[in-house]
């Protein structure tokens, strides 16, 4: 079965709103660090606003899932780490991100995310 990390990177991957939504919980206290900034976010509507409205948006082509890999959990807290290839007018691009999260009948209540920002395929 997969986690909700899974789940979740799998559906940014795919810019899949309704999956994401699906994964996450209607109270999510979501936060996170990219280079440069702070991010929060209490609502599903809200994370998408983040994700698709800042972080990808739509002249930001999320190639393929270039890795997803699930760390040990740190006692009640989940980690996912995964990698993307994007592509966008400016060139190829790289981004790596890091996700802690808690989650309860199988949706993410709580959730971390680091990001390295778009780093150039060389």
């Amino acid at each position: 079965m997969e986690t909700p990390g899974h789940r979740f990177a799998t559906a940014l991957a795919a810019k899949d709103a309704a999956a994401l939504r699906d994964v996450l919980d209607q109270d999510i206290d979501f936060r996170a660090l990219t280079p440069g900034r702070e991010w929060a976010a209490a609502s599903p509507d809200e994370v998408l606003e983040v994700l698709f409205g800042h972080w990808f948006e739509d002249d930001d082509r999320i190639d393929r899932l270039v890795d997803v890999a699930e760390g040990a959990p740190v006692e009640d807290t989940g980690h996912v780490a995964y990698r993307l290839a994007v592509t966008n007018p400016a060139g190829a691009w790289t981004v790596e991100q890091q996700a802690y999260y808690r989650s309860e009948d199988d949706r993410i209540g709580y959730l971390r995310v680091l990001c390295s920002g778009y780093r150039p395929v060389r």
